[in-house]
């Protein structure tokens, strides 16, 4: 059940003493942390009701406190491992009882740090709190958590397996709906249905364009109707426990020419190359480099700016990735435990994976056939 602890006791108990263990090195007295995806990870909690402004106090010793609007308490007993908390009410004002709850923690000074880049946390109720809490001195801590995310435990990577599966479900979906004929609304909801019947907390679909917009990332679907010749570019993104897998498959409406073959036969080529450099300890650098020699050499693209891997796991809209990218000067290297969603695009076609680093290279957490798809031929 998705409104329970999601995890062993032992996993949160470990997670906790890793991020204490950073604060007391760092001389601060706590974390606020404000990112929705900090808050599950550390405490179990969770809510589909996290845009409201919530978040968890976590001291250099001792239990966290989190502080929540009230009409979330039955989703805070049913999944958070922590009793400490703190809630507000429509008729309160959340700063001043988050201000209260904090120097009931702490007292009334300190030095603590804050998840400046949650998105949760505005300007404004970054001000308010800094001037109901002026003896406390706040300093960013947001990539202490972030950092510590970057590497899954085997229960983590085991949900984005299942969300790899349902990824799969969904593709599948799209290669049986896609046809002259039939919308771009129509797909998605067939693509979305089979990856909530296959486990999916959230429908998706992700990616999905035809047309002219294929050859333009992060299109979405709409009442456009496939014609012959169109090129669908679809990414399916469920995930399990609000842990995501996801890839890219090219379909074609119709038959494909030489020329289209020929430019999915280089991505997967290329992306078979790089994909043989990764392994923990190898530079992030390596196989980006390949990705991007590949394609530019074969003529498919005048430039190729954007990243190549980027790393994927617990993560709550609006997130869509993790922190850690590769792109062509990038220094930081892959660690076995790191999931990534790595991928390839020109001329209109994608071919992606998720996959998870491992002690000896890597392994793909999305398995379904590499090619070009053609739709239903009407």
């Amino acid at each position: 059940m998705i409104y329970e602890p999601w995890f062993a006791l032992s996993e949160y108990k470990t997670r906790l003493e890793n991020v204490q263990k950073e604060l007391n090195l760092q001389g601060l007295d706590a974390l606020i942390a404000f990112q929705p995806e900090t808050v599950t990870w550390l405490t179990g909690f969770f809510t589909r009701g996290y845009g409201s402004f919530q978040f968890a106090l976590i001291p250099s010793k001792g239990e966290p406190k989190v502080i929540c609007r009230d009409v979330e308490e039955y989703y805070l007993d049913k999944t958070s491992i922590y009793n400490d908390r703190a809630m507000w009410s429509d008729s309160e004002d959340p700063i001043e009882v988050s201000a209260r709850a904090i120097q009931s923690r702490l007292g009334l000074s300190g030095k603590v740090g804050i998840e400046l880049t949650a998105w949760p946390l505005t300007v404004s109720r970054y001000m308010h709190l800094s001037e109901l809490l002026s003896d406390f001195q706040f300093v960013d801590a947001s990539n202490i958590v972030k950092n510590l995310r970057l590497i899954k435990s085997t229960a983590e990577i085991a949900f984005q397996k299942k969300a790899g599966l349902a990824a799969e479900a969904g593709m599948q979906a799209a290669i049986d709906t896609v046809g002259e004929g039939v919308s771009e609304r129509e797909v998605a909801a067939e693509v979305c249905a089979a990856m909530v019947r296959a486990g999916s907390d959230l429908p998706g679909p992700g990616v999905m364009s035809s047309g002219e917009r294929a050859f333009h990332l992060h299109g979405g679907y709409s009442d456009r109707v496939l014609k012959s010749g169109d090129i669908v570019q679809i990414e399916t993104t469920p995930n399990v426990r609000h842990y995501h897998a996801r890839f890219m498959r090219p379909i074609l409406v119709d038959r494909a020419t030489e020329e289209q073959q020929k430019v999915v036969d280089t991505l997967i080529s290329v992306q078979d190359k790089a994909l043989s450099e990764v392994g923990p300890g190898i530079a992030a650098k390596i196989p980006d480099k390949i990705y991007r020699d590949g394609i530019l050499s074969h003529g498919l693209r005048k430039t190729y700016t954007n990243k190549t891997f980027y790393s994927v796991g617990l993560l709550l809209q609006p997130s869509g990735g993790e922190a850690l990218e590769a792109t062509k000067d990038c220094s930081w290297r892959f660690e076995s435990g790191m999931t990534f969603h790595t991928y390839v695009l020109a001329k209109g076609f994608g071919m992606s994976e998720t996959i998870a680093i491992t002690e000896t290279g890597y392994e793909k957490l999305t398995s379904f056939p590499r090619q070009l798809f053609l739709g239903r031929q009407s």
